[in-house]
């Protein structure tokens, strides 16, 4: 009890000790208003109970589209609306390159040296050149369709055996998903299959930027007294040895074929390439290598299965856009066995359900902050060097005022519309905009048209006796990824194509 007050005393003196120091000089600032803040803890007693992204999305509906808040240590400004998010991610776009640094980033993505989270600048510029030219261009990601359409056909397979029965689609769909990037990077399916998944849960808790390690990082003793620390660490150990194997095993793979210069056939075997040719800047290294894997998977596979999920969820609860859905895939694929991706580019009315599941469901609904490294000024407002600025990407693509019953699932909208979401409608930018922008969209969203293009194709889909859709949970899990904190279950019930 004696050390607890004698810690406590040591943070409220040291809280006052930097408050004065930081407040020195921001004086003159026209900083952007604000809810009030606590001593010491900021504004963090205002996140409680909602995921961050609706507790800042209810704040700006009180206090504006721009906010200064306080997060423990971390002086922060939220964006929650198109107009200022264009402002932020088009016109101050290089002022607001960089990324924060977290201590869970620092630790599994090797000191920030993956593409997502790496510093702005040269290295950052190299990785993503490489990345969009070699690992996630339209040419590679399309060469994995065998791999999609075969790990669909096991999918397909699965669920007639379980028709009629109870299916936990999350689970179903997150193992499918992950099988699909794990053969697309290594070639093949990895052992430590749970325990990938489970480090990936555990990423988005800690890496949120809320975890209260990382919002009072002068009080470096947090990081030991965290339980979360030690089961990060125990994960991280293990995904770390299972990288290691597999790029023994790719690298003595390559000393065998040396004499075989052909297309390589995974992404791993692509990054080894780049690394022996050499001629890079910034030389890669084994630990450059894991960390943009970890960015991968983290982006392949909850980005991809969350949305099927979502988009599942949203047509259960509403049968007129289900049997809209089912309709349209039906009439285009009639009297065929199988469905091929080149099949899926004639549908209009699906490609629809997805972006109003991306719309209502930001898969990163907080788009990953940036750091301001050049001070500057958005809606009229000063934004310090080193601010953490957080766009809200859910509060924009439900923003009234560009969005006709904005809380409603309804696909139509999209119908005939311009609105898309490569980053230049700021009303709807689930995967950012600008520099920084997510390089795999492609990547994770063929997958999810394709899934559920077969999935409603192949199956009429119902809930357990006595579960109504409108009952149906829609609580999301608290954490930087927009995934249901109870899993989607339904029954199959197998299709005959006439």
């Amino acid at each position: 009890m004696v050390l607890f007050f004698i810690v406590l005393c040591l943070i409220v003196l040291s809280y006052f000790l930097l408050n004065k120091r930081s407040v020195r000089g921001k004086t003159s600032l026209n900083l952007p208003p604000g809810p009030s803040k606590l001593p010491i803890i900021g504004n963090i007693y205002q996140l409680a109970g909602l995921p961050p992204h609706r507790a800042f999305r209810d704040l700006a509906r009180k206090h504006g589209p721009i906010m200064h808040i306080q997060l423990g240590q971390i002086s922060t400004v939220v964006i929650s609306s198109p107009k200022l998010a264009k402002e932020a991610l088009k016109i101050h776009d290089i002022a607001l390159a960089d990324r924060p640094v977290t201590f869970t980033s620092d630790l599994v993505l090797y000191g920030n040296s993956d593409i997502a989270l790496a510093p702005y600048g040269e290295y950052w510029r190299q990785m993503k050149k490489i990345s969009s030219l070699e690992l996630l261009s339209a040419k590679k990601v399309k060469s994995f369709g065998p791999i999609r359409e075969q790990e669909l056909d096991y999918l397909i397979d699965f669920l007639r055996l379980s028709s009629g029965k109870l299916v936990n689609l999350h689970q179903t769909i997150t193992k499918s998903i992950n099988n699909i990037v794990c053969i697309a990077s290594f070639g093949k399916n990895i052992k430590y299959q749970h325990e990938l998944v489970e480090f990936l849960d555990m990423l988005a808790r800690t890496n949120s930027g809320f975890y209260v390690a990382d919002l009072f990082p002068k009080f470096k003793f947090l990081y030991f007294v965290s339980g979360m620390r030690s089961e990060l660490l125990k994960l991280y150990r293990t995904l770390d040895k299972v990288f290691d194997d597999i790029l023994k095993d790719h690298e003595q793979r390559r000393i065998i074929d040396k004499g075989d210069h052909g297309q390589e056939e995974d992404l791993l075997d692509v990054l080894l390439q780049v690394k022996n040719k050499g001629g890079l800047e910034f030389p890669i290294t084994n630990n450059n290598i894991k960390a943009i894997f970890v960015d991968i998977f983290a982006g392949g596979t909850d980005t991809s299965s969350n949305t099927i999920e979502w988009a599942m969820t949203e047509m259960i609860r509403h049968p007129r856009v289900m049997k809209k859905a089912q309709d349209e895939v039906r009439e285009a694929f009639k009297g065929k066995t199988k469905i091929k991706e080149t099949d899926i580019q004639c549908l209009t009315y699906l490609p629809s359900v997805i972006k109003e599941t991306l719309r209502l469901h930001v898969p990163l609904p907080l788009l990953i902050p940036r750091v301001c490294r050049e001070q500057c000024k958005i809606g009229g407002y000063d934004i310090p060097v080193n601010t953490k600025v957080i766009v809200n990407a859910f509060a924009c693509s439900t923003d009234p005022e560009y969005w006709e019953d904005a809380e409603t699932f309804k696909p139509e909208r999209f119908d005939n519309s311009s609105v898309d979401f490569t980053g230049s409608n700021y009303e709807f930018i689930p995967f950012g905009s600008g520099r920084r922008m997510c390089p795999g969209i492609n990547f994770g969203l063929v997958s999810v048209k394709l899934f559920l293009a077969q999935m409603l194709y192949y199956f009429d889909w119902k809930l357990p006796d006595g579960l109504s859709p409108r009952k149906l949970d829609m609580t999301e899990i608290e954490s930087s990824i927009v995934a249901k904190k109870v899993n989607l279950q339904l029954i199959p019930t197998t299709y005959a194509p006439q």
